[in-house]
């Protein structure tokens, strides 16, 4: 498509634009997270990395961050296993309410994070306080897992439906085992998007605050809510930057590497 001299730099500066909103804010975090002076004065009167070794000595922001790895590696555990399963079942398999499973398995990421920290909440008060069982790090877990069962079912679901699947009947036809037709096969050609899915969904966990503030009980907090509370204290400021700047640094490497991994597999699938 041909567009004139006008068009592509109104399309340039629109762009210019948009990636200015989005990553000029994420840049002043960097940059205020090397301000010399506490109240994060504009502009900065010079650059240092004292607040970077006072954070490393916060014992509540470390804690908050081993708080966040924990829960994001157990919900991506979940969501690996249940999300992965349940593309295989829609993908391979015709049954009835196939896209009514396809529906509800996507429908909690397109909800609000309020809706889904209150009902679970609810359901955990419901069921799972009468035997005993608390809010706490599990149920920060199975609340992450909720979401994070999508982006593993939508990264896998979209392999297996780009890959056929005579290349398992033909290794069953050969004398193969289906465990073994899906470990020497299968599992070879969707095991990017799983890695890709993984990795997604740990970023999504480990910067997710709506559904946590619902589902995490008394001493349990996450780093995104370690954030949260100190924000409104002054003497906190500097650390507070240093530790948002971590935050972004390490969400961006999850989804850079997901993203890498996805184009390798588009690119190698079409060769």
């Amino acid at each position: 498509m041909h567009l004139s001299r006008t068009a592509r730099v109104a399309l340039r500066a629109g762009a210019l634009l948009g990636f200015a909103v989005i990553y000029v804010p994420l840049l002043l975090v960097l940059v205020n997270s090397l301000n010399p002076d506490r109240s994060a004065s504009w502009p900065p009167p010079g650059l240092t990395l004292h607040w970077w070794s006072v954070a490393a000595d916060n014992s509540g922001a470390r804690d908050a961050l081993w708080v966040s790895v924990k829960a994001g590696l157990g919900a991506t555990a979940i969501a690996l296993v249940l999300g992965t399963l349940i593309a295989f079942a829609v993908a391979r398999y015709r049954f009835f309410g196939r896209d009514t499973v396809s529906f509800i398995v996507v429908l909690p990421i397109a909800l609000p994070g309020i809706v889904t920290g209150i009902a679970l909440n609810s359901a955990f008060s419901t069921v799972l306080a009468p035997l005993g069982v608390g809010l706490g790090l599990f149920t920060v877990i199975v609340g992450h897992a909720t979401f994070c069962i999508v982006v593993v079912f939508n990264n896998v679901v979209a392999r297996l439906r780009r890959t056929s699947a005579t290349y398992e009947e033909a290794a069953m036809d050969l004398g193969a085992t289906p465990l073994r037709a899906f470990a020497d096969v299968t599992f070879p050609l969707v095991r990017s998007a799983l890695l890709a899915g993984a990795l997604l969904a740990f970023a999504l966990s480990f910067d997710e605050i709506v559904v946590t503030t619902f589902t995490a009980g008394p001493g349990i907090e996450t780093l995104p809510i370690w954030i949260f509370g100190n924000m409104t204290r002054p003497q906190q400021a500097p650390v507070v930057n240093v530790v948002a700047a971590v935050l972004v640094l390490l969400s961006v490497i999850p989804i850079y590497a997901a993203q890498r991994l996805s184009g390798d597999t588009a690119t190698s699938s079409r060769v």
